[in-house]
């Protein structure tokens, strides 16, 4: 196998696995073209990395380690403790911005890097203090949310029919006839299944499938890597989830069902961020709810808030109109008002779209 990422697409793939849409590939080789021509290469994704984010930074960064370059992972949030384990056996430091961003080492690995690989997002916001430290550097983008900002970037591959970024990133390595690594294979899988919803969600394909089946093959062990990222649940978020159930409420008109967490629930509870994910998910099990909404507090008086669909109606568009977005079953948005009077705008907008 070439240490260089060739400069062309290449007829080779993995067997079993359906080739991706020709405007995917070409896009995908001038991405292989520009990381050919780098050495060091910092990767970003946006705040609260998910498992989409993490995976694809990870699987990335093992290949471009391998292929003799010197990656760095610099988010604006530190990198998830669920996903670190991804990292093991790598030599891939995984850094954030310090209050004083400037001087950070973040910020040092920025300024000698020759390329920055934007993940999971094209939205400037959503990389909060990273971005002023990448903006005058050439930057690329890699992401399959639905594009609705301008390009972030000289070039860019935004692909909303894959299911995950992690399916890109599998192909951009597949069109340089890369096979991955047990790391790469664990860390593509992170990447999909979390993003699909352990394969339940309307954006799980049959090529999804193939992928995975693939990594498999490379030696990934499902029931391993559910242990590692739904089997390891703490004290604090089982009490966190006991809180969300009781806050649990149901609109008396609409289809809608939401949860508020407040700091306290959060503090009282000693739960982290991560103990919130997939909290959301109850709400929209509940019988008869089409739109579920976790809406959490935050400190300086915001309000996160999360947004999933199990019908037809695209909470893109309502996280759109609260300043956010994501697609049109999974969207989020960061409202800037206290939890109460987030709550009333978040129904006031859902109340126009459904």
């Amino acid at each position: 196998m070439s240490s260089t990422p060739p400069t062309s697409p290449s007829p080779v793939r993995p067997s079993g696995v359906a080739p991706p849409p020709a405007e995917r590939a070409a896009g995908l080789a001038r991405i292989r073209d520009e990381l050919a021509a780098a050495h060091r290469v910092v990767l970003t994704t946006h705040m609260n990395a998910d498992g989409d984010g993490a995976g694809s930074e990870v699987a990335l960064g093992s290949w471009l380690l391998r292929s003799g370059r010197q990656p760095v992972i610099v988010n604006p949030t530190p990198f998830p403790e669920l996903y670190t384990f991804l990292l093991d056996g790598l030599e891939i430091s995984a850094l954030s911005p310090a209050a004083s961003a400037e001087t950070s080492d973040a910020a040092a690995a920025v300024r000698a890097a020759d390329l920055v690989v934007v993940l999971d997002t094209a939205e400037a916001p959503r990389l909060g203090q990273v971005m002023p430290l990448i903006e005058s550097h050439r930057i690329l983008t890699i992401d399959h949310h639905p594009p609705v900002t301008p390009a972030l970037g000289e070039l860019s591959v935004r692909d909303a029919s894959a299911a995950a970024t992690g399916e890109l990133v599998f192909d951009l390595m597949a069109g340089a006839g890369a096979e991955p690594t047990i790391e790469e294979a664990r860390a593509l899988y992170a990447a999909i299944v979390t993003d699909t919803g352990s394969f339940r969600f309307s954006n799980t394909s049959s090529r999804v499938h193939e992928i995975t089946a693939r990594l498999i093959e490379r030696g990934v062990d499902p029931e391993g890597m559910y242990g590692r990222l739904y089997g390891g649940y703490t004290p604090a978020r089982l009490a966190l989830l006991q809180r969300a159930l009781a806050a649990l409420e149901v609109h008396d008109e609409l289809p809608v069902a939401w949860i508020r967490l407040t700091d306290a629930d959060m503090k009282e509870t000693g739960a982290d961020r991560e103990d919130v994910d997939g909290i959301v998910e109850y709400a929209r099990r509940l019988r008869g709810v089409e739109v579920a909404v976790l809406l959490r507090e935050l400190p300086e008086g915001k309000t996160k808030v999360s947004l999933r669909t199990s019908g037809s109606t695209d909470v893109a568009a309502a996280a759109r109109e609260l300043g956010g977005g994501g697609h049109v079953k999974a969207a989020g948005a960061l409202i800037d008002a206290p939890i109460d009077e987030a709550v009333a705008r978040v129904l006031e907008v859902l109340d126009g779209q459904l």
